[in-house]
């Protein structure tokens, strides 16, 4: 394990790992809350996320741009963007909205052209994969290759069957177990 990894470990279960009785979009209930943005939007932990999924999706040929739905996928995106150029990669990020804007040029997609370009699809937390595929989705419309789907925490709820189900490659950085929570 890296060291830039175990640091993101200790951040998240220190700051990000919530106790209780919970409800989660996917309708479940859950004893613990793993709420991303509180750290995904933290100016030192950021960088980390961003390093630690350079690393996790190094190896996927010819990916040009990284994101996701909004809001969970937004942080996640930039700080690939930013940390990939730090490291001479040249990311692109891009957002899905869950509707095509009313207005303007009523886009789901928005971002660099992503037709014909491959794309891998980030997420904080998964739990069922439905956002993720949502994302697909929206991306197939506007032409997009997609080359995976890549999760800071994996909750080891089923997201990784159901993503792997419709044919796509899927990536955590983080587990349960790496948080102690299993």
């Amino acid at each position: 394990m890296t060291d830039t990894r175990q640091k993101l470990i200790d951040f998240i279960s220190a700051e990000a790992v919530f106790h209780g009785d919970f409800v989660l979009t996917s309708g479940k209930k859950a004893t613990y809350y793993v709420d991303l943005r509180r750290v995904s939007l933290d100016h030192r932990v950021a960088p980390l996320i961003g390093q630690v999924m350079l690393d996790l999706i190094k190896d996927v040929p010819d990916v040009v741009a990284v994101g996701g739905m909004t809001m969970g996928a937004d942080p996640i995106a930039a700080a690939v963007l930013h940390q990939g150029a730090a490291r001479g990669a040249t990311y692109d990020a891009f957002v899905v909205r869950k509707e095509p804007k009313d207005h303007g040029r009523g886009r789901q997609v928005e971002g660099p052209d992503l037709a014909g370009k491959r794309v891998i699809v980030l997420e904080d937390t998964s739990t069922t994969g439905g956002s993720p595929l949502a994302a697909i989705e929206a991306l197939l419309k506007v032409g997009a290759e997609i080359a995976g789907v890549a999760v800071v925490v994996d909750r080891n709820t089923g997201a990784r069957e159901v993503i792997e189900a419709a044919g796509y490659p899927y990536f955590a950085a983080i587990s349960l177990e790496d948080l102690g929570l299993n």
